[in-house]
């Protein structure tokens, strides 16, 4: 079948829920176009077999980003997913939807009533789920989406969650239902499945049975490089296959969905976006978007990190004969270190105290280093950092020329807002604070980084400037913006101002950065996009 009703660029999480939905519910004909493979290494398939995948390239593209003089020239690694499922299969798993303000604020944004708003997209994150633990006004049973807690908990997450109740933070058994601030452990993308716990990607949940169905058509190594136009209206994709050009048209809409990045950048290559930086690489400017690539958001984190008096955590259960025993225990009792993903547990709390959040403070049960970070080897520890939820700063992604194989030229701009910077700060005390209560300080031997000597705020701000790094979930590189808004890329449907037949469904479209992991933000975002290409269809069809 080589007709499309729609053709996507990208095949991740975004991608997977909107084609099974145009696919099963609209009976349409898709094309996914995924520059990555098709599956990724059985070792991803357990939960914590994604730990041995986080520094290579396997299935993530690695983007060096601009240097940052406030970093001391620092360029920090930010890796995005290269696989179909995209992010879904190569992330750490947790289901996490941030708060009811963010997608209110999206709504206000939007001068209201533009269908955003929380309860607008809680049916949408209900009926993809299928919870194992919550079945309430919050969450579902029904859906492809599998999401329960982690298959264990060690005895450094276990002191965490009781240190932190003991210093007056509530116990919260759900960070995705009533309310987001308190202490906890994180439910993720993973459940049970032919009698092991397993991670539940994009693919897995929402595409795997329509893998055969002749609407449904997934090509990858597919390099996707611009957007064809006829007149103002898309109308297809130019791309590449083992060095092969070739076009394909959709007769209904082009869908963007090749993650913040990619997203940027494709548009760009097509001649969309600021025109002066279109035209300094001899690109013609189709529609000008001087805000797209403007409003990079992605949230950061900063480390206080400490050793332990003896064994504790996870470290070491990945090698040598504590290896061995750990896998005989998942394959023969389908239990053990290998059915969590070692990042159990969190709290979301605002060192201002507000009782809306501002940081989330994960607790990971080993001496956690980037490699640019620091020498210090990885021993029995507990590194505790500070997320910070809804950073001000905006960065930018750009071209680095008008060749469609140069990666985007990506600036996260990490405290380029000094708010920012002053509430890491704060947490960093705030950690340090928790390291020093019981039951947790019972188990500490010494504090490794920043180190005890230092205290100052000169200090502590000159080592988040040595040590953040993202936290992986870069967003709102084309944003969704009222209408007279130059810095709009998209309308309230998603549409792409200035062109007909063109949407953008990925975190790209994000206005502002969701309250906690993104993974599933997006795949509201995607399921709701299907209504809006559905309700213009239907327009259109009305009008004819």
């Amino acid at each position: 079948m080589s007709a499309y009703d729609y053709v996507i660029a990208g095949g991740g999480t975004a991608a997977c829920v909107s084609a099974m939905r145009l696919v099963k519910e609209h009976g349409a004909r898709v094309l996914i176009l995924e520059r990555g493979p098709a599956k990724t290494a059985r070792l991803m398939r357990m939960p914590a077999g994604y730990m041995k995948y986080l520094a290579r390239d396997d299935f993530l593209e690695m983007h060096q980003t601009a240097a940052q003089p406030r970093l001391g020239g620092r360029a920090p690694i930010v890796p995005q997913a290269k696989a179909l499922g995209g992010g879904s299969a190569v992330n750490a798993m947790v289901y996490m939807r941030g708060q009811r303000e963010d997608y209110d604020g999206w709504d206000a944004h939007l001068e209201g009533g533009s269908g955003w708003a929380y309860e607008d997209l809680l049916p949408h994150f209900r009926a993809l789920e299928r919870n194992t633990k919550f079945n309430d006004r919050y969450h579902g049973i029904d859906g492809g989406l599998l999401v329960s807690d982690p298959g264990a908990l060690c005895d450094t997450t276990q002191d965490y969650l009781l240190t932190a109740q003991g210093m007056g933070i509530p116990l919260n058994p759900d960070f995705n239902g009533a309310r987001q601030a308190g202490v906890g452990v994180m439910q993720h993308t993973m459940g049970v499945r032919n009698g092991r716990m397993e991670r539940c990607d994009a693919v897995t949940a929402f595409i795997a049975d329509l893998l055969n169905d002749r609407r449904l058509t997934i090509v990858t190594g597919a390099q996707v490089d611009r957007v064809l136009f006829e007149g103002e209206r898309a109308v297809g994709l130019s791309y590449r296959v083992g060095g092969q050009a070739k076009t394909v048209h959709a007769t209904r809409e082009v869908l963007l969905a090749a993650g913040t990045y990619n997203t940027a950048k494709l548009m760009m290559l097509s001649g969309l976006g600021p025109a002066d930086h279109l035209r300094e690489h001899g690109i013609d400017v189709r529609a000008d978007l001087p805000g797209l690539g403007s409003s990079l958001q992605d949230h950061h984190e900063v480390p206080v990190i400490a050793t332990t008096k003896g064994p504790s955590g996870y470290f070491g259960q990945d090698k040598g004969w504590p290896m061995v025993r750990n896998g005989l225990q998942y394959l023969l009792f389908a239990s053990g270190p290998v059915t969590t993903t070692g990042i159990e547990s969190c709290l979301f709390y605002d060192p201002d105290g507000g009782e809306r959040p501002t940081i989330q403070l994960y607790c990971a049960p080993i001496v956690y280093l980037d490699r640019d970070v620091s020498s210090a080897k990885p021993s029995h520890g507990v590194t505790l950092t500070s997320c910070l939820l809804r950073p001000k700063a905006r960065g930018s992604v750009r071209l680095r020329s008008g060749d469609p194989d140069a990666m985007p030229l990506v600036d996260s701009n990490f405290f380029g807002h000094p708010d920012d910077l002053r509430l890491t700060v704060a947490s960093l005390r705030f950690a340090r604070q928790v390291l020093a209560s019981r039951p947790l300080s019972d188990r500490i031997r010494d504090e490794l980084l920043p180190g005890r000597d230092v205290t100052d705020d000169a200090g502590l701000e000159a080592f988040c400037g040595k040590t953040v790094k993202t936290n992986y979930h870069p967003v709102g590189s084309a944003p969704m913006g009222p209408d007279g808004d130059p810095r709009a890329v998209l309308d309230a449907s998603l549409r792409v101002r200035g062109v007909e037949g063109l949407r953008v469904i990925d975190c790209s479209a994000m206005p502002m950065i969701p309250s906690g992991n993104t993974n599933a933000p997006v795949m509201a975002l995607a399921s709701r996009a299907v209504d809006l290409i559905a309700g213009d269809t239907q327009a259109r069809g009305a009008a004819a």
